[in-house]
């Protein structure tokens, strides 16, 4: 059974399904969200096991005909599985053995190891050995000619006999032939090498192609309904861009999916970690989530686009009050309200600059010398001119501007001091969350002082997007999210960080500035 009852009295219903992308739980959803609980607990350890490391799970309240009731999902699949009972089904199921997936998947998974084989292959490396050998070897040669013609040179008179002169000519001309002769040698050795690596790259290429055409079919197959059953595949959701992988198997889309391919209406939704936190994303247990931007985003666009679904906060008209701190001629000082953004987003709404802009309409250049989240509160200092907006740059280039910061954590925490580094980089498939990634990201740097019942003093070193939010929440970090982010943590009333304190050199007059405001939490 896929569709099941609620086990407690439904009375009235919002009016609009809730926004996937920015939601708090109800009480239905927690009612659903107990029974999966329950499932995962009591499901076979082929299942459980799976999920105890790591999984999104998702219900969706729905209304068929009369009734009301729930049907739940899981992002992916579990232990190689799609049809787990009692979950909905994938959109598409290209995991049957002999398919078509599963063969061309084969046939890639073929010329991997073919790759592997030569670039790991002793032929290749010895070949690369007697390549670089004869290199060096040439170098070596060559170098100690040329020693043994400028000692000659330096060992000759002034006037030059003839017999001399031959000998310069004949020195001349044997570098010469000798530069010929080791080039044909280097040359040789850089052809066997070539050809190896040649057959490398000709497979690599052919494994991009089978993959690139690979997941066009699958994308293809991915054929997504909306409420009145009109269908259109995920390489049309997505053009002119490719979509990234895994489109449409959240636990999102897998939801509606169902509920419309049968008729039924989505009232409200809501999607929770199970399990272990991923090591480079942050992730708790139980906590609930909102759907990803890069994978879900244009696909609920679309599959939700006629139905009634309540107003993202983000794109909501706002009118807040900007605190000025200081101002001249050069610069100002601003406080900055939790829920303003720094600079304007798509929708136009209000931020700091276009109120900086809208106060000093003579301003040159770009104003915003630096952000802070939207969510974040606290003191944030503009430049009026271009010249102060250069010097105030190059101060935060130079890490000479001191910024402190003010969190209350989640929890009680026993860390009294010290210093966080994680590497950071924006997660391409759900921006504008960030993941920690020794390889390929930045290196973020955070000093952090407890101040008692979870207020912790955080001095950024290092200007990284979500740099706090991370370092708190992280398990490398303080394993502590801040009160209140709905990225890392769990939504609250605001989240509790704020920009407390600001010091920097004033752009024309060369004095240093501090300015402080407390937080209102």
């Amino acid at each position: 059974m896929i569709f099941h009852p609620l086990r407690l009295p439904v009375t009235a219903l919002p009016a609009r399904m809730n926004n996937p992308f920015c939601y708090e739980p109800d009480v239905f959803c927690r009612a659903a969200v107990d029974e999966v609980k329950r499932w995962i607990t009591e499901a076979p350890p082929e299942f459980k096991s799976e999920a105890d490391q790591g999984k999104m799970f998702g219900v969706l309240i729905v209304r068929r005909k009369h009734d009301i009731g729930f049907v739940a999902g899981y992002s992916g699949q579990l232990n190689g599985r799609s049809d787990w009972p009692g979950f909905v089904p994938a959109v598409f199921d290209y995991l049957q053995p002999d398919g078509y997936f599963k063969r061309h998947e084969a046939a890639i998974t073929a010329l991997n190891k073919r790759i592997e084989a030569l670039e790991q292959s002793e032929d290749l490396a010895t070949a690369r050995r007697e390549w670089e050998g004869a290199t060096h070897e040439a170098e070596r040669q060559l170098a100690a000619f040329k020693i043994e013609i400028k000692r000659e040179k330096e060992g000759r008179p002034r006037e030059l006999t003839p017999e001399m002169i031959r000998r310069s000519q004949f020195l001349k001309a044997e570098l010469h032939r000798m530069k010929q002769r080791l080039a044909l040698q280097i040359a040789d050795r850089k052809t066997v090498v070539d050809k190896m690596e040649a057959e490398i790259i000709t497979l690599k290429a052919q494994r991009r192609q089978q993959s690139d055409a690979l997941q066009r079919w699958l994308f293809g197959h991915f054929v997504m309904l909306d409420s009145h059953g009109n269908q259109k595949d995920l390489l049309r959701i997505f053009a002119p861009f490719t979509p990234p992988a895994g489109s449409g198997e959240c636990c999102e889309p897998k939801l509606l999916q169902y509920a419309f391919s049968q008729g039924w209406q989505p009232l409200r939704m809501a999607m929770f970690w199970w399990g272990a936190s991923p090591r480079d994303e942050i992730r708790h247990h139980l906590h609930f989530y909102p759907a990803c931007n890069g994978k879900c985003k244009p696909i609920l666009k679309w599959m939700l686009s006629d139905i009634a679904i309540e107003e993202h906060p983000l794109e909501a008209e706002t009118k807040q009050e900007l605190e000025w701190i200081y101002e001249d001629n050069d610069i100002a000082v601003v406080c900055k309200p939790a829920g303003m953004l720094s600079v304007p987003g798509k929708n136009g709404r209000e931020s700091v600059l276009s109120l900086v802009r809208e106060r000093h309409p003579e301003a040159t250049g770009p104003v915003i010398v630096h952000r802070l989240d939207m969510a974040t509160s606290g003191l944030l200092v503009v430049a009026l001119r271009m010249e102060s907006y250069l010097n105030l740059q190059r101060q935060f280039k130079e890490h000479s501007v001191e910024k402190r910061y003010i969190a209350q954590l989640e929890r009680p925490i026993e860390a009294n001091e010290g210093r966080i580094s994680l590497a950071l980089r924006p997660d391409p498939c759900d921006r504008p969350r960030q993941v920690v990634d020794t390889l390929h990201g930045k290196t973020a740097v955070t000093v952090y002082q407890h101040e008692g019942n979870g207020r912790m003093i955080l001095r950024p070193l290092t200007g990284r997007t979500h740099q706090l939010r991370v370092h708190c929440a992280h398990p490398d970090g303080l394993s502590d999210p801040i009160k209140g982010d709905e990225l890392y943590g769990t939504k609250a009333d605001r989240l509790y960080l704020h920009a407390e304190v600001l010091s920097f050199t004033h752009p024309t007059t060369d004095k240093r500035m501090t300015f402080e405001r407390e937080a209102a939490f």
